[in-house]
């Protein structure tokens, strides 16, 4: 087993007044040759954006985006037609493929919103752009895995890649044996909230740990509430 620990304080951070985003890996003005992914995990922004505010129509192309709203609500809008509200307990995937623009708001006038922004590198180039949105229930994950994006789960919302994300909420003292889901693939297990020890490490809020050759690791959670998300790539 091998690991890299990544401390919630040595991310990078952008602030712009109206966002607010960290940075676990390099990305825009914050460049560490040292962190610029984990495996197919390319970025793993950590945005607040404030009332009414937010992402103009901007471009992708043959990448995984995936965003996890954690309070608040966004508003998403693309090119291939779909302008829906993205909030908290959603999970969206937007696979840019050969190419689209779309816009990320701030759904709210009043509140700001705390959103996970994930990329992965495709398993396959220029598809066809396509999005897809579930929500899924808090209960499922108390003291419990739940995976919400997978490339073979109907259940979850689809990803071009062998990839799997899964969303657990841990009472304390509770501990959950995680499996690694493909050979070859690693597991980026990031605490967003609470403490949380893994492979002898101790997390806490924000904080993160990457595993790559292993099979199994055990989670246990070492606060009242502890909300865990693990990202289970390949690792080239």
């Amino acid at each position: 087993m091998k690991t890299i620990i990544h401390k919630a304080q040595s991310r990078g951070l952008a602030n712009h007044g109206w966002l607010k985003s960290y940075h676990t890996f390099s990305f825009a003005r914050y460049y560490n040759p040292e962190r610029m992914s984990f495996g197919l995990l390319r970025v793993l922004n950590d945005d607040v954006v404030a009332p009414g505010m937010g992402f103009g129509t901007h471009p992708h192309d043959n990448m995984e985006i995936v965003s996890i709203p954690l309070s608040g609500a966004l508003r998403h809008k693309d090119s291939t037609g779909n302008e829906f509200p993205i909030r908290t307990n959603d999970v969206q995937i937007m696979s840019a493929g050969s190419g689209l623009t779309h816009s990320e708001m701030n759904h709210s006038a009043k509140e700001p919103v705390n959103f996970l922004q994930l990329w992965i590198l495709p398993k396959e180039k220029n598809i066809t752009p396509r999005y897809e949105q579930k929500t899924f229930s808090p209960e499922e994950r108390h003291n419990a895995l739940v995976t919400v994006v997978a490339p073979d789960d109907p259940k979850a919302v689809w990803i071009n890649q062998d990839a799997y994300l899964s969303l657990a909420t841990l009472d304390q003292n509770v501990t959950l044996p995680y499996q690694s889901k493909k050979r070859g693939n690693g597991a980026y297990v990031f605490v967003l909230e609470g403490e949380l020890e893994v492979a002898g490490t101790r997390l806490d809020k924000r904080d993160a740990i990457g595993i790559s050759d292993f099979d199994s690791v055990s989670l246990k959670a070492t606060s009242p509430k502890t909300e865990v998300l693990i990202i289970d790539v390949p690792m080239n």
